[in-house]
């Protein structure tokens, strides 16, 4: 099938559909082979783009501009104290002025308000490169390092996100499963579940593709034959720092350690993570809570995190390409085959 994703936002993931995602997987895997063959075409060639960052980024920042660059287009990265927006320039301004000089604008920050807001003024396509609410260009990286790795077709692919279930990361790979017809499973404690009516709006696109959901506090139930194991840190950015005592209470049984992997009773499955991961001491956080609550790693054991296991490494390549692939998909007119 034909999809033309020609000057369309990305404000959510369900803001595609199944085979327009699967387009957009197979422009990056082509984008992806063509960079490492020397023989990339550029189709952003004049194109200027904008990053709206009220939030910093290592991975989402670079993946934009290499992939930007690689595609012969020029970037303008604005961080959280480069601009006004917010504070002496209103959302909506702020929309009507980059629209104007830029061709597509990447907005990362706390509220999804914000980013649809930018969509509604600007005119020109608008990405979500991480809310509170969806991290849409993530899971589109994840499920493309999934469609790699797992030597099965989407659909047949089973994963399971273990920890704070209630939160951006779980959310939109929940949905991803969801559109892809795929096995997910959440496991968490119930006081950090999806409200009852994200469940209720998640089965419904599940109802469609066929996908399986689960979501359940038994975490040996939940891994138990999966392909993948997904984990993210416990306390995710924007939240209150002083729920760590609280999180690493409620979560210790969820740690991803080499001992739980076993119980997938799966000998190929794959460790997945957005990064950063808390699993050494070797940051100022991850020491820091070393010294207050003992724990040298939190959502993930090193071992796990440095085992022949993790691809986490490979997924986070990945959100380059993809990001790549729907820039390309919304700034070059192209028609993608899914």
């Amino acid at each position: 099938m034909a999809c033309n994703l020609s000057k369309r936002h990305l404000l959510k993931l369900e803001d595609l559909s199944a085979e327009e995602i699967r387009a957009l997987l197979a422009l990056a895997s082509r984008l992806k082979a063509a960079k490492s063959a020397g023989k990339e075409e550029q189709y952003l060639r004049g194109k200027n783009i904008v990053l709206l960052f009220e939030q910093d980024s290592t991975r989402t920042r670079t993946s934009f501009e290499v992939a930007a660059f690689d595609q012969g287009a020029h970037v303008t990265y604005i961080g959280p104290s480069g601009s006004h927006v917010g504070q002496k320039e209103s959302i909506k301004d702020t929309a009507r002025v980059l629209g104007r000089l830029y061709d597509g604008i990447a907005y990362r920050g706390p509220a999804q308000e914000t980013v649809e807001e930018l969509a509604r003024y600007a005119g020109v396509p608008v990405w979500n490169a991480m809310t509170a609410h969806s991290h849409p260009t993530q899971v589109l990286a994840d499920l493309l390092t999934m469609q790699e790795h797992v030597a099965k077709p989407l659909e047949a692919v089973s994963f399971c996100f273990v920890g704070n279930v209630s939160y951006n990361m779980a959310d939109t790979l929940l949905v991803g499963g969801a559109l892809m017809g795929m096995d997910v499973r959440l496991a968490g404690p119930r006081q950090l579940w999806p409200s009852e009516t994200r469940l209720q709006e998640v089965q419904a696109l599940a109802a469609t593709s066929g996908a399986r959901l689960t979501v359940t506090e038994d975490v040996a139930e939940a891994v138990r034959g999966c392909d993948v194991i997904y984990t993210d840190v416990w306390v995710s950015m924007g939240e209150d720092p002083a729920l760590w005592g609280e999180r690493i209470q409620l979560l210790a049984p969820y740690q991803v350690t080499s001992q739980l992997m076993a119980l997938t009773h799966n000998p190929q499955v794959l460790f997945m993570h957005c990064l950063p991961a808390l699993h050494n001491t070797e940051t100022g956080l991850g020491r820091s809570i070393a010294a207050r609550y003992g724990l040298e790693a939190l959502e993930v054991t090193d071992e796990v995190f440095e085992s022949p296991a993790s691809i986490v490494f490979e997924q986070s390549e990945n959100r380059m390409h993809t990001i790549k692939a729907l820039m390309v998909a919304t700034l070059a007119a192209l028609s993608l085959d899914s």
